[in-house]
């Protein structure tokens, strides 16, 4: 196949050239006049199963012939029929060895990380291994490291790692992944070197960035008949650019670093890098200017001289829009609308981008026209139906359940899936009413049942509920694991209880879970950890919901045959593999495309190049690589935001490169392309702006709605006339249209409930004290609080916290409840103070409930009512908050039966905040018959056909916060607005 040469055979492809289309071509070119079985002899290596899969379509394009053996770089097994080399263990065992280690250093070493971190370190660290071996860097090289001028953290890293790499050593005799793959291409090249192959060996696509891969490059292309195809090699740097690079000063963020890396390792010039194939890129005059853009640092001077031999910019940049959205969003929708566009004229068009969550963007503004693009990296397992599902059942492993708990998984598509599916759901609503009406924090078995007992009286059918929520509380509740257990016992938990929520009430039933493809990914997750779990040792709940996690999040699930054909996003590999008439380069921001090196835990960069491994500017140059692959396609795009959700943007440093070599060549019409490139991109912004649009709609006036005087509220609570007061419009709305705020379903202790509880407790200890003096002491009250709280509230942190606030108060409490019994007797608590006022002339009935009502032996009235926070001032009991003075007017008229009609001596606020304190209501400046008076005005203008219920009338403050603001479309309108009155029938 090839010609005897006195230099390693190393070709070379175009950025911008279909990589896969060319490689056959050149393959089929150079074995013309060759008999057809030669094909058959060829060992065809690739670096990715999506380049192997690609060009075995286009040898099954035609024409007719035999096939190359095409092998991936990471499965040489028979490419040497005389290497053998033992499998290699599990890489989830290794993890699971590796996670017990972390474990073990973070118990003895709290101060490296939290213990949330578990799984990312257990990964960086199997990363840096893994890295280590495919670099050739044994662990003598890290204790080597002199890090006497480093901080303490790096020598507990360097001692950590030599621990690790020392277990590893010993813990097994298998091979792990990457030591498997150095030593078997180190056993094929020394084979090689005493037998080399007479078949034709090619390795085709790879950039050479690892170590091991080097290796095998460098002794292929040494081969007789053996070659490596470089793809996207930039044939505008001349012999005489390459030869003036210092190795040691070349910058391994430049794009060709890894390729003269491998020519320097060769001793090969730049000038004996052949072209594989007679393919031409798009547009050679785009692909000199990209690369004159990219010239590395030490040669960047080439600029002055060069540039202006570039030729027309404009023409060479004809096909590049450039779109610099102001956010985000717009960025996703003006790539969505082009993708729209492609798809409608037949082109094919592809999204190339590292940042996930553009990619999401994109997806969602295209579903408006019902495409769905063909997204390489698929879904995360985790997030997928199973996924889900998979991570809620291991937290009900891990802690309590609470209502949020039970009610997601309940929800959950999977759940119940075996059999009477919508029964289920309907019962789940059911079950779910019930909770936010009685209020279930943790539900427990007892709970369950008491609770669904109560709602089942309300139902047609209310045994299959009942049979229903049986199931319910025998298989959700008391699934929370304290101790640690060994791992192999987790999943077998965590599998039983999956399934029995599946499964549902007819555990025979077959359920969705482990069907279509997440599910079959799914059950191949959870049967890999099943099989290496002795390996896991053992482990708490919640470090075990934490490795599910990071086990499932590591997986995709891809559907083939339901996205758009010609509509893909890829991610950058897969953009060297394939090919688009339209490429779309988006997100090109620094720290989205170059990505941010993540934060390496165990060594610096230092260290790293100390010891000899990767630096990050690796990763810098492999984006740079593809970027300029990307750039060189015939039509591209390339996207940007100026603002992300945070702050201003930073261009990434290869736009802002070519930036500033186009607007430096005005003689070559540089700065006119670089504006006809944003004219083109303004111009889609502008559609994007057109498609958003809106109709405004004039905000909603201030409502007074004014129903007919059938329909406004004959009864009102003691407590609801300050409201009446404030907000009318709450009223209107909880009386007359019936209308109720729906309960949390994640309840939480609040200042109403806080406020119940205190009025239990005041209640129970007032009665108790005024039966048995003796018990009139602070400890006496902290024993009651602490029996109401550990029976009303169900938060620890709640119960401690309200426990000692009333501490702080227990003491002023009692010494003023000493002084008020001395003349006085509790009479009426709030169970039985209930009082009823009727205005029969206008039909109108008040009512209430006093907290406390106290009798002098002279016969006179003390109205006592209990605050958590602050009473309200004497001004505020005479303009809105007038609770206490009605329960006054109240007990003069006789309305509460347990104390008959009896003159108020005293009304009381008992504030039991930060700071106790004792308000009384102004009953010598306002009357209780002058009380009355005033109620009977207010409820008879209410009465009144033209008195609308003006929405916040007098509130108390400006902020959300009353349970019908939103039904009264506050925040379109605001207090200084006058009110709209509107005759409702």
């Amino acid at each position: 196949m090839f010609e005897p040469s006195d230099h390693p055979r190393v070709f070379g492809l175009a950025p911008g050239v279909d990589f896969p289309a060319a490689l056959v071509a050149g393959l089929r070119d150079k074995l013309q006049g060759h008999p057809p079985d030669a094909m058959a002899r060829v060992d065809l290596i690739v670096n990715t199963r999506r380049m192997q899969r690609r060009l075995r379509e286009i040898f099954d394009a035609g024409p007719a012939g035999f096939l190359p053996r095409i092998r991936l770089l990471t499965e040489l097994d028979g490419l040497v029929k005389e290497v053998n080399v033992p499998p290699a263990v599990s890489p989830l065992r290794r993890r699971l060895e590796l996670v017990q280690l972390v474990s073990m250093l973070l118990e003895a070493d709290p101060s490296l990380a939290p213990r949330t971190s578990l799984y990312a370190l257990a990964d960086s660290l199997a990363a840096l291994l893994d890295e280590m071996q495919g670099e050739g860097v044994e662990a003598q090289a890290i204790k080597a490291l002199d890090v006497t001028d480093q901080s303490g953290h790096w020598e507990r890293a360097k001692k950590f790692l030599t621990i690790a790499q020392d277990y590893l050593d010993q813990s097994s005799t298998q091979l792990d992944s990457e030591t498997r793959q150095r030593k078997l291409i180190t056993t094929i090249t020394g084979h090689w070197q005493r037998n080399p192959p007479k078949n034709p060996v090619i390795l085709a696509g790879s950039t050479g960035s690892r170590g091991t891969t080097m290796m095998l490059m460098q002794a292929i292309a040494t081969l007789p008949q053996g070659a490596v195809v470089l793809p996207g090699f930039d044939w505008h740097m001349s012999s005489a650019i390459w030869q003036d690079l210092d190795p040691q000063n070349l910058p391994q963020d430049h794009p060709q670093y890894r390729f003269f890396h491998l020519m320097q390792a060769l001793s090969l010039p730049a000038s004996k890098v052949e072209n594989w194939a007679r393919a031409e890129p798009p547009s050679a005059d785009r692909n000199a200017l990209i690369s004159l853009s990219l010239r590395p640092a030490p040669v960047t001077h080439a600029w002055l001289k060069e540039g202006p031999h570039l030729g027309n910019l404009p023409e060479a940049t004809q096909d590049v829009t450039l779109v610099e959205a102001p956010t985000p969003r717009i960025e996703a929708l003006c790539i969505a609308m082009r993708l729209r566009k492609a798809a409608e004229e037949g082109q094919t068009a592809a999204l190339i981008t590292p940042d996930r969550m553009l990619t999401r963007q994109v997806t969602s503004a295209l579903d408006r026209w019902n495409i769905l693009p063909d997204d390489s990296a698929g879904m995360p397992l985790q997030l997928s139906p199973p996924g889900r599902f998979l991570r809620h059942v291991a937290g009900l492993m891990r802690r309590k359940l609470d209502a949020e708990a039970l009610l997601t998984l309940l929800k959950h598509p999977l759940t119940h899936s075996g059999a009477d599916r919508n029964l289920h759901q309907l019962h789940t609503q059911q079950l779910e009413m019930a909770i936010r009406d009685t209020g279930l924090p943790y539900p427990d078995k007892v709970g369950l049942i008491r609770t669904g007992q109560k709602a089942a009286k309300r139902m047609e059918q209310p045994q299959l509920f009942l049979t229903w929520l049986d199931w319910v509380a025998d298989v959700f509740t008391d699934n929370d694991i304290a101790s640690e257990h060994p791992l192999a016992d987790l999943v077998s938990t965590h599998l039983t209880l999956a399934n029995a929520i599946a499964g549902g009430q007819g555990t025979d039933a077959e359920n969705e879970l482990w069907k279509m493809n997440a599910g079959e990914k799914a059950q191949s997750v959870m049967d890999n950890l099943a099989t290496h779990a002795p390996a896991g040792g053992a482990m708490a709940a919640a470090d075990y919901a934490d490795l599910i996690g990071a086990l499932l999040s590591g997986e995709e699930v891809r559907d083939r045959d339901a996205p758009h054909p010609n509509v893909m996003i890829w991610g950058t590999l897969e953009a060297r593999v394939q090919g688009a008439d339209l490429v779309i380069l988006g997100g090109l921001n620094d720290g989205t495309w170059p990505e941010a090196p993540p934060p390496d835990p165990w060594l610096n960069r230092k260290m790293r190049k100390d010891a000899g491994l990767l630096l990050p500017e690796r990763r810098i140059g492999l984006s740079a690589h593809d970027y300029q692959q990307a750039i060189s396609a015939r039509e591209v795009w390339v996207t940007r935001a100026i603002r992300s959700d945070e702050a201003e943007t930073v261009p990434s440093r290869w736009i802002n490169r070519l930036s500033n070599l186009m607007n430096g060549l005005p003689e070559n019409g540089g700065s006119e392309a670089w504006a006809q490139m944003r004219a083109r991109g303004t111009w889609w912004l502008d559609q994007a702006r057109a498609l958003e649009a809106v109709t405004r709609t004039p905000p909603a006036p201030r409502p007074s709605p004014r129903p007919p005087i059938a329909a406004r509220p004959r009864k009102l609570s003691v407590t609801a006339i300050s409201q009446l007061i404030r907000d009318p419009y709450a009223i209107y709305a909880k009386n007359t249209l019936r209308l109720r705020p729906m309960n949390d379903l994640v309840q939480s202790p609040d200042a109403q409930l806080r406020g119940i509880v205190l009025h239990q407790i005041m209640e129970r200890f007032v009665k108790a004290a005024t039966d048995d003096q003796t018990l009139l002491t602070a400890e006496h009250l902290m024993a009651t609080a602490q029996d109401v709280l550990e029976t009303a509230i169900p938060w620890p942190a709640a119960r401690m916290m309200w426990l000692a606030r009333i501490g702080r108060v227990a003491d002023w409490f009692v010494t003023r409840e000493a002084a008020r019994q001395t003349y006085a007797s509790p009479v009426a608590a709030e169970k039985s103070a209930h009082g009823m006022h009727e205005f029969t002339d206008i039909g109108f009935t008040l009512h209430g409930y006093a907290d406390r009502i106290d009798l002098t032996e002279d016969g006179d009235a003390l109205i006592y009512d209990y605050k958590t926070g602050n009473p309200p001032t004497k001004k505020q009991q005479k303009l809105f908050d007038k609770q206490l003075l009605i329960e006054a007017a109240m007990v003069e008229n006789g309305a509460f039966a347990e104390v008959g009609v009896a003159h108020v001596a005293q009304a009381i606020f008992i504030g039991l905040g930060a700071k106790p304190v004792e308000i009384p209501a102004p009953l010598d400046e306002e009357s209780p018959a002058e009380v009355l008076k005033g109620l009977h005005r207010l409820i008879s203008a209410y009465l009144k056909p033209d008195q609308g219920f003006t929405a916040r009338r007098f509130a108390l403050s400006d902020v959300f916060g009353g349970d019908y603001d939103q039904l009264a479309r506050f925040g379109e309108w605001d207090g200084t607005m006058d009110p709209v009155p509107e005759d409702l029938k």
